[in-house]
């Protein structure tokens, strides 16, 4: 496959799982603003930040839901914002149009433009309906990848793009309250965090299947450990990094050729296997978190490096 091609696929997986990330992050930051918790903290500030955006609003201006929507959802200059993100994830699709199913081709199509035609306050009024609307047509992306793509090394472009940013945007969830999320354990097995930690629950839609595995108890600690190290839930980061490993391995043996990024992926497959969620709070979350965004990110500029792109 050529390299553009391979790009190209590659950032349309990214820039379609970053939509519906930035839709779970919007819609965690909303869940924990309706709190009475929520009171004097500055919950969409942290929502933002953790998205990687920059923030122009000095420190102590507290932001507001409709700073939010209009910074993550409507943005035409926040790269990360959902409408760049489908706008994008289309350029890349067109540009690779053949490599694509009709089904693919229509979901990239069909309503890119909807949330240039929006304002901010009727945005706010149907942010529901709007974070559900981008959430589905990720999830009928995928199921259009999934159900009708060739087994070929592109399919592997655009999985390894899907699960990097899978696994980036999970972490990023997490440290949107890391300043609660702290190695002490009277605080990480206190109530008063019990919200804040659920609402990650539901965003990521693992209410049920967390329920599943850990029935009632919704302690901080295993909150974290079912997003992180249950490799049986689709959105854990250890799951993604099992894809990325995989996805990786299927390439190395198409092209007869191994590089760093193999390693890099290896490596925190392997990191994840023998770590406990004891030692992760141990350590402190938040700096897991980062230390890991980080290799993320590394492993990306891997990704493309050994494939040129």
């Amino acid at each position: 496959m050529l390299s553009r091609a391979a790009e190209n696929l590659y950032w349309l997986a990214r820039y379609m799982e970053r939509a519906d990330a930035t839709a779970r992050l919007i819609e965690m930051g909303r869940r924990m603003a309706l709190l009475p918790s929520a009171m004097g903290q500055d919950e969409w500030r942290s929502v933002i930040r953790a998205s990687g955006t920059a923030i122009d609003a000095a420190a102590s201006e507290r932001l507001s839901e409709l700073d939010c929507v209009a910074t993550l959802l409507l943005s035409a200059d926040n790269p990360s914002s959902i409408r760049c993100c489908l706008a994008r994830a289309r350029a890349n699709g067109r540009a690779v149009r053949t490599a694509l199913t009709r089904d693919m081709w229509e979901v990239l199509n069909e309503g890119w433009r909807r949330l240039g035609q929006i304002d901010e306050r009727t945005a706010c009024q149907e942010l529901p309906q709007l974070l559900e609307w981008v959430e589905r047509r990720a999830a009928t992306f995928r199921g259009a990848v999934s159900g009708g793509l060739l087994r070929n090394d592109g399919y592997d472009f655009l999985q390894l793009g899907s699960y990097v940013e899978r696994a980036d945007m999970m972490l990023r969830l997490l440290d949107v309250k890391y300043y609660v999320l702290l190695p002490e354990t009277e605080v990480v097995g206190g109530g008063r965090d019990h919200h804040q930690w659920t609402s990650m629950l539901h965003a990521n839609s693992a209410t049920r299947a967390f329920h599943h595995v850990y029935r009632g108890d919704y302690s901080p600690w295993k909150i974290a450990d079912f997003l992180i190290l249950n490799a049986d839930f689709p959105r854990s980061l250890a799951h993604s990094y099992q894809r990325i490993g995989e996805h990786l391995e299927k390439l190395a043996r198409r092209y007869g050729t191994r590089h760093a990024c193999h390693t890099t992926a290896n490596d925190m497959i392997a990191h994840l296997c023998d770590t406990g969620m004891g030692e992760i709070f141990l350590g402190g979350l938040h700096e897991f978190v980062t230390d890991t965004i980080g290799v993320t990110g590394r492993l990306s500029n891997e990704i493309g490096e050994a494939y040129h792109f």
